[in-house]
């Protein structure tokens, strides 16, 4: 009787064991079978603040600003990203605490501009970004870098346009295996300097996209979707 009780025991663990090492191949098959994904689309919100003459903290007059995403990945760690984005620039000259001899800043004046960005930058991960799955060391969380292009279109005293040159940095993190978050802060450098209607109110002359113009920065929240499966018998980041 003992004998039998033994030998089914046996036979039991045995069968646990396959089973076990059946589900963790079938697994492993499944996470290497899971897609890359070339394409993210979403959207964000966030706050943007002007920044120029008649404003200098980046804290001050911050105001809603929505976009819409989109990013193409070339592999985990590099991406081509372009947005659209709406809110509004809002400075007020009681706002300045620089005193000019000859300042001829007026001080009742105060400003809420609309503002339409759309920018292209390049984005790199400091780390390969994805679920681990569909590539081998990629990470869940990564920080990320990016630098591009923009153009700004402003509605002031008249329409104003601008190109800009965003620059900035994040956090992104795989909320699942298609959502992405992503958390990030950009300064877009402008070529104008009359985003806020006034341009050279101190008497010294902008020039470039560096030498006292406007520009703003925006801090975002964004959630995106992974979109177009990139073909299993093409090569790929694996190999």
């Amino acid at each position: 009787m003992a004998t039998e009780r033994t030998t089914y025991r046996t036979q039991l663990t045995r069968r646990l064991l396959i089973l076990l090492a059946a589900s963790g191949l079938q697994a492993g098959v499944w996470a290497q079978d899971l897609p890359e994904y070339r394409i993210e689309l979403g959207g964000g919100i966030g706050m943007v603040a002007y920044e120029g003459d008649f404003n200098g903290n980046i804290l001050k007059n911050q105001q809603p600003m929505l976009s819409i995403v989109g990013k193409y990945k070339f592999n985990p760690r590099k991406a081509l990203a372009m947005n659209i984005s709406y809110g509004h620039l809002k400075g007020d000259a009681k706002d300045v605490t620089t005193y000019y001899p000859e300042n001829k800043v007026e001080r009742d004046y105060s400003f809420k501009n609309p503002v339409v960005d759309v920018g292209m930058r390049y984005e790199y991960n400091f780390w390969p970004y994805g679920n681990g799955q569909e590539y081998r060391g990629a990470q869940r969380l990564t920080p990320y870098i990016y630098i591009g292009v923009g153009l700004t279109v402003a509605k002031a005293m008249q329409t104003e346009m601008a190109m800009n040159l965003p620059i900035g940095g994040g956090i992104k993190y795989k909320v699942g295996e298609r959502l992405n978050a992503a958390a990030e802060w950009t300064m877009h450098f402008t070529s104008n300097d009359w985003l806020d209607g006034r341009g050279d109110p101190y008497g010294i002359k902008s020039s470039g996209i560096f030498k006292n113009t406007d520009c703003y920065s925006h801090l975002r929240l964004s959630l995106t979707y992974d979109l177009w499966a990139k073909c299993k018998t093409c090569h790929n980041d694996r190999d």
